[in-house]
């Protein structure tokens, strides 16, 4: 994996934790790095300062010209901003006598049994009925009057409202008057314009509306972080990685496709590192600062179509990620006689009580305590100067508070361990959400382990789930921006048909997903993408006629053959099919990748000597405290094995090999963790 033009390359992880960057020297050698997303006394943007501090720059310092390739990254503002609920103003422009429909949504109710009912909350500042309609066959029944709408337009910008979704009912099949009203917002001078048949062409106003709306929420505040990095690289090449698993250029990255950006590079780090480790089924578990991501690869990616993030309905191509909030900032608590971890995390400021910021007790401060993660190995990078490291004594006085206040005479420890088994049952409950309960035989999988936290849970939780092997990469710590650096370029392009599964229906899907697969081409050849490096992929959405459950299949020849790749489908997660019903070709999908790299690692001359302890270290384990024996992750080798309990460090995660389980290095340097064998383990 190397480019021999001399320069180099950076691909970045913004979490709400921390940023992880992975740089590619000149030299073709890989380097990561961590730093705090949140630290405003040191910096004021981390991805920057950190390429800085790889090119030996002060803070300040303009970033050179001709030095840097390429900056991918996957940053966390649009999440963060639809999760505090920051975005940007936004009016929707919607059908006359539809203004109360986003409200009503498809009365779904969250938790079925509450008394006390919540509505979602609603992005949207204000909602503007346009007297306009057109019929499903496409007969105009009211043409927009433009001298009208442009008063109402001018009274949303007299409000200070400059972002706008339109969505119009049908619009994805007859756009003509969004596309009016658009042009018209645009030559206003509105700054962010979403309109639904080009952010969502399919159909059912609900979800349209919906993720219409997040794309105007978001966008801009995206566009302008986008801006200030553009600004700062110059003419650098620059890419974000997108909800999907694939890259785009920055001027075409938008709120809808940026919401889960970080996890979706993990999420293409666990499969190429997998892949060469030999292994083709796969669950990712990414456990960072404030939440955990789960994903499970079967010889491709899953990906959902639509989804609801923090309490808000989109559809738009994402990886299946399914998160929790158990992260190493999660936030414990002892209420009611009973011990809570999350779901709110301190983040990075003020982070953990060891963070020296004056922040809450967290699970990060419980491995702390426990000698799970131990201040000599972990990243200095605390206090007024950022130079000072994590704060032991103010962790054991907050455990200590916390068993006074139990007062059954638990000591601190044992107090700590509890959180532990909490955490370890939640994250394992989301691995079982995308495995054992889609009928998945879990235990025929590797658990790839990465992010800051996960090495430390890893064994725990695959004993809860019955897996024999645990997979960390050497970058495991930083996966996520290494995928980013493994990723594609993609563009998908979707369309609503709704066409009966026949002959006729056939040919219809194969021309729209042709029409939709050039799009996708062009998009691709326009970022510098060749051609014949561009991989296809044409898929529809099939269901059963009379329902509102589309399965994703690859299109096939004919309607024979695309028959029974849904029945397939469908047997596989709903455990039925019914072959007396026609079947309706709801929408097409239309992929195109290319442009990414290769895992290529160099493998290693196996080692003839067993591996060095580099010290020892007390950890807490099964009720009292152990001298373990620590190793540097760095100086392991090729067929070198650590049995636990240990403790193996990198300068960017700690792996706790626990008891009953061993680690060894394969030819790429990954280590492979397993459970050893009762008799193994006398011996």
């Amino acid at each position: 994996m190397t480019d021999d033009d001399g320069t180099w390359r950076f691909w970045i992880d913004r979490g709400g934790t921390f940023t992880d960057i992975v740089a590619r020297d000149p030299s073709g050698a890989l380097h990561a790095l961590k730093l705090l997303s949140e630290n405003p006394d040191q910096y004021d943007d981390a991805a920057i300062a950190g390429i800085r501090r790889f090119l030996g720059l002060s803070g300040d310092a303009p970033l050179p010209r001709g030095v840097i390739a390429e900056v991918k990254m996957g940053p966390t503002v649009a999440t963060n901003a639809l999760l505090e609920r920051t975005g940007e103003p936004v009016a929707l422009l919607i059908t006359g006598g539809f203004a109360d429909l986003p409200a009503i949504g498809t009365q779904a109710r969250p938790d079925l049994f509450a008394l006390d009912i919540r509505k979602p909350e609603l992005l949207f500042d204000r909602v503007v009925e346009i007297d306009e309609r057109v019929t499903a066959d496409g007969r105009v029944l009211r043409a927009p009057d433009m001298e009208a709408v442009e008063g109402q337009l001018r009274a949303l910008r007299a409000d200070g409202i400059e972002a706008l979704a339109i969505v119009f009912a049908h619009g994805y099949r007859h756009p003509a008057h969004e596309r009016q009203v658009a042009a018209l917002a645009r030559a206003m001078g509105f700054a962010q314009v979403s309109v639904s048949h080009e952010v969502s062409p399919l159909m059912r106003l609900v979800p349209r509306a919906d993720t219409t709306v997040v794309d105007a929420y978001l966008t801009p505040t995206l566009r302008r972080y986008v801006n200030r990095v553009a600004d700062a690289l110059g003419e650098t090449r620059l890419l974000f990685m997108m909800s999907s698993g694939g890259l785009t250029a920055a001027d075409r990255f938008a709120g809808k496709d940026a919401i889960l950006s970080g996890p979706a590079g993990g999420v293409v780090g666990m499969v190429e590192t997998a892949k060469l480790a030999g292994f083709d089924k796969v669950i990712g578990f990414d456990m960072g600062g404030t939440s955990t991501d789960v994903a499970h690869y079967d010889g491709q990616f899953e990906r959902e179509f639509e989804t609801e993030v923090a309490g808000v309905r989109m559809r738009a191509p994402m990886l299946a990620i399914h998160t929790v909030a158990a992260g190493g900032g999660s936030i414990l608590k002892h209420e009611g006689g009973r011990f809570q971890v999350g779901p709110q995390s301190a983040g990075a400021d003020p982070g953990p009580v060891c963070y020296r910021r004056g922040g809450p007790l967290a699970l990060t401060d419980a491995n702390v305590l426990l000698g799970r993660i131990n201040p000599r190995w972990f990243p200095a990078v605390f206090g007024p100067d950022g130079d000072q490291p994590l704060d032991v004594a103010a962790v054991r006085a907050a455990f200590e508070r916390i068993a006074a206040d139990i007062g059954d005479g638990r000591t601190p420890e044992q107090v700590a361990e509890g959180f532990l088994r909490i955490a370890t049952q939640n994250m394992a409950g989301a691995i079982k959400k995308i495995s054992i309960e889609k009928g998945r035989d879990v235990t025929e999988y590797v658990l790839n382990c990465f992010g800051g936290a996960g090495a430390q849970f890893a064994c725990r939780i695959a004993d809860v789930l019955g897996i024999a092997k645990v997979l960390i990469h050497p970058l495991a710590g930083v996966l996520s921006a290494y995928g980013m650096g493994l990723a594609d370029l993609r563009a998908v392009r979707t369309q609503a048909l709704e066409r009966a599964l026949d002959a006729e229906g056939m040919k219809a899907a194969r021309a729209l997903a042709d029409e939709l697969a050039a799009q996708a081409v062009e998009e691709l050849a326009a970022q510098g993408v060749r051609r014949d490096a561009l991989r296809m992929r044409r898929r529809a959405l099939v269901r059963y006629a009379g329902t509102d459950t589309a399965l994703e299949v690859a299109l096939a020849e004919d309607a024979a053959a695309l028959r029974a790749a849904f029945e397939a489908a469908h047997h596989r997660r709903f455990g039925f099919i019914q072959p007396e019903k026609g079947l309706v070709i709801e929408a097409l999908v239309a992929e195109a990748e290319g442009g990414g790299r290769q895992a290529a690692e160099p493998e290693q001359e196996r080692a003839t000597e067993p591996p060095q302890a580099i010290d020892h270290a007390p950890v807490y384990v099964e009720g009292g405290w152990r001298s373990v024996a620590v190793f540097d992750r760095q100086t392991l080798r090729h067929g070198q094995r650590v049995a636990g309990l240990a403790l193996i460090v990198d300068p960017n995660a700690t792996i706790v090999v626990e008891p009953g389980w061993a680690a060894e290095v394969n030819a790429f340097g990954h280590l492979l963790l397993h459970r050893v064998a009762a008799r193994e383990r006398r011996e």
